[in-house]
């Protein structure tokens, strides 16, 4: 498959995802398209065990593409536009988040605005120490409208939303990990290493236990979810049917 504005290879089990529009991978039309072309490739190989999503520029991605932006909100009558874009932005960044498989944010620059948003909806997020991180809309009298609000609530509570998203304030990444926005953080000139490593670890994990846990957690945060009782059924079922599952657990035994 040919894409436009990205990059994709296969490293094992780990599928890498090189956002490559110079020169800060502004989210346009071209990188959601191309994103979600990414995401069926993803969906439809059960092979892949981690999603890697990283940057070949010095930004991770620095927000919206302004002339777009500029196009959407040329009169009122185009506003439409604009929260139409906002949606299919959203409804990507939901394929990333639900992938029954373990995803990676390698943050080396600037994740400003729906770049954030971005890492935000993968599982595990590491950053240069030098990345600057932000959801800075309300400078514009807007709201971090894909996403933002909702997952960095869910990851670090409504105070930690607050001081981000009602001041503007942009964190670099050692910051941003003291407060659990990243997991991670790591000098730039070490973080390619670091996060190719940790895909690599995850890839030789079972891909239908990863997907159950990261099921079940997802479970926790939704109360109309019993995730006790999912936590039994995915147990059953991966001892059941999934064979990876029973040779782990007998060579364990047999030890």
């Amino acid at each position: 498959m040919t894409f436009s504005v990205l990059n994709t290879a296969r490293r094992g089990a780990v599928f890498v995802v090189t956002l490559a529009s110079p020169p800060v991978n502004a989210l346009s039309r071209a990188l959601i398209k191309d994103l979600h072309a990414a995401m069926d490739m993803v969906e439809a190989d059960k092979t892949i065990r981690v999603l890697h999503v990283r940057s070949e520029q010095k930004a991770f991605c620095a927000g919206a593409d302004l002339a777009e932006m500029r196009e959407n909100l040329a009169n009122p009558d185009l506003v439409d536009a604009q929260i139409a874009f906002v949606r299919d932005l959203q409804n990507v960044l939901k394929r990333i988040e639900t992938l029954p498989l373990a995803t990676i944010a390698e943050v080396g620059g600037a994740a400003m605005g729906g770049g954030l948003e971005l890492a935000l909806a993968c599982d595990f997020r590491i950053a240069a120490n030098e990345a600057k991180l932000a959801l800075p809309e309300v400078n514009l009298g807007l709201i971090p409208g894909a996403g933002g609000t909702q997952r960095l609530t869910r990851l670090c509570g409504p105070a930690i939303a607050k001081r981000l998203i009602l001041g503007a304030e942009i964190l670099d990444g050692e910051s941003a990990a003291g407060m659990g926005i990243v997991h991670w953080s790591a000098p730039r000139a070490e973080l390619a290493d670091k996060a190719a490593t940790l895909a690599d670890r995850i890839a030789t994990l079972p891909r239908a236990a990863v997907a159950a846990s990261k099921s079940c957690i997802e479970a926790s945060l939704d109360p109309s979810r019993d995730g006790y009782e999912e936590e039994l059924t995915a147990t059953r079922n991966l001892l059941l049917h999934e064979p990876e599952t029973r040779h782990r657990v007998e060579a364990f035994l047999s030890k």
